[in-house]
């Protein structure tokens, strides 16, 4: 991909993800299991609480939420502090109805962990360490000042000393445990939403330049006839006004002008030959016309093309699929980025499957990050090139458009004459995911104008 269209594909910056309606709707929900709290612990379990005081902290997040919505588009996105404003407010409300209820003797205070999960989701990392610190401000003051639990008889419900500290512990590790926990999946999940609709837009790429070539080939075919037919007429014009030198030089200008449009045709139609006749082609000239555009770039493109063991001796002719050739086009382009002098391009076939390796004579993948090659937004301050800014999207991209053609891939370090760990991505296939009998292509499609 160009330098463009990845910087469009950055992960992105937090906020304006939430919707007021959402928050709102959770809130109502929160409002409805609080009230039903409160009526089962007075009516079925005989508890003597606030009520006054309790409801006054319901009504809170009701009269909260009405402002919202009176005030607010229900479509309105929420910025990041207006967010974290609504999730300190829930936390707040929370821990008064918890101070009200016996504190970290009510099992409900595990809930406190919601509003911090919702941050670590949507918010930066600043703004979820803010919310966790106040969080775990607000657990430790309802642990020590809080109305305790009682029944109607006068009766005292409470967790032993060591258990409450210990809920206090468990609470405080899970707001840190979760935020982390939720921050990293949801940043991995949109690095991946972003990457994959890179690898969407570069195969569309590849496919209109395909269907283009198409269109160009069979226009050259198609207007080949009449521009024949344009430049018989003019020749016999030329030869009939010999008489006439006025007439005859436009009929000269004519013939040549058809001939300078043959010339452009044939040039066109032999560039959309490539894609639209060669559907199939031999394996050696797929890959490459995959490296070609890589190939004046001050770099030696070397190609080793031989049976493996057991293979037939004819060279296989494949599928010559948009996904194959922008996979191996952006495999090379990152070996030609790194190498020293010399790509090699090696291909092999059995009767069992199809591979192609690309080695180059650079520094070989960072040891820390191998494991990770072929991931979105793998990045890493050492290489080899100073002032490369790689997002790791074009073997992203080069590694789920091959394995979507049915390709294992494997990456690796080997030992180069140069002295280098040179890089090695080789790509498997089997052979009845790849390979192609060769047939006649029939007629070009007429154009209808």
């Amino acid at each position: 991909m160009s330098g463009q269209d990845s910087t469009l594909l950055l992960p992105r910056v937090r906020g304006d993800w939430v919707r007021l309606r959402t928050l709102t709707v959770l809130r109502w929900i929160a409002v409805t299991g609080q009230i039903t709290a409160i009526f089962v612990a007075i009516l079925v379990f005989r508890l003597d609480l606030s009520l006054g005081l309790i409801l006054v902290a319901v009504g809170a997040s009701v009269a909260a939420n009405l402002v919202a919505i009176l005030v607010y588009p229900r479509n309105t996105r929420l910025s990041e502090n207006e967010l974290l404003g609504m999730l300190l407010f829930d936390a707040a409300q929370l821990s008064a109805l918890l101070a009200l209820a016996g504190g970290l003797n009510n099992p409900f205070a595990l809930l406190l962990l919601v509003p911090v999960t919702i941050s670590a989701t949507a918010l930066r990392p600043r703004s979820t360490v803010l919310l966790g610190a106040a969080a775990i401000l607000m657990i430790s003051l309802v642990a020590v000042w809080h109305i305790p639990l009682r029944t109607t008889e006068g009766t005292v419900l409470q967790m032993p000393p060591l258990f409450v500290w210990g809920f206090w512990v468990a609470i405080v590790i899970g707001v840190m445990f979760l935020a982390v926990y939720a921050r990293r999946v949801t940043a991995e999940v949109h690095a991946m939403s972003d990457a994959l609709a890179a690898t969407q837009m570069a195969l569309a790429r590849e496919q209109k330049l395909t269907d283009l070539g198409g269109v160009v080939a069979a226009a050259a075919h198609e207007l080949g006839t009449p521009l024949a037919t344009i430049k018989l007429a003019s020749s016999e014009l030329v030869d009939e006004l010999e008489n006439r030198p006025e007439l005859a030089a436009d009929a000269s200008l004519i013939r040549e002008q058809a001939d300078r449009c043959r010339d452009i045709l044939r040039s066109m139609g032999q560039t959309g030959k490539d894609d639209l006749h060669l559907r199939i082609a031999p394996l050696g000239q797929v890959a490459r016309d995959a490296a070609e555009p890589h190939a004046r770039r001050g770099r030696v493109i070397a190609y080793d093309i031989a049976p493996g063991e057991g293979g037939a001796e004819v060279e296989p002719t494949i599928h010559r699929r948009p996904e194959i050739i922008h996979g191996l086009r952006n495999l090379t382009q990152n070996a030609v980025d790194f190498a020293t002098q010399q790509v090699q391009i090696k291909m092999r076939w059995t009767d069992m499957e199809i591979s192609i390796a690309i080695t180059d004579d650079g520094p070989g993948f960072p040891p820390q990050i191998l494991g990770r090659i072929g991931d979105p937004f793998v990045r890493h301050p050492d290489t080899a090139r100073p002032g490369y800014d790689g997002m790791g999207l074009g073997l992203f991209i080069a590694k789920t458009l091959l394995e979507r053609s049915g390709a294992v891939l494997e990456f690796s370090n080997i030992n180069v004459p140069s002295g280098n760990s040179g890089a090695r991505v080789t790509v498997t296939w089997p052979i009845q995911k790849l390979a192609a009998d060769r047939a006649p292509l029939g007629q070009n499609q007429k154009l209808e104008v």
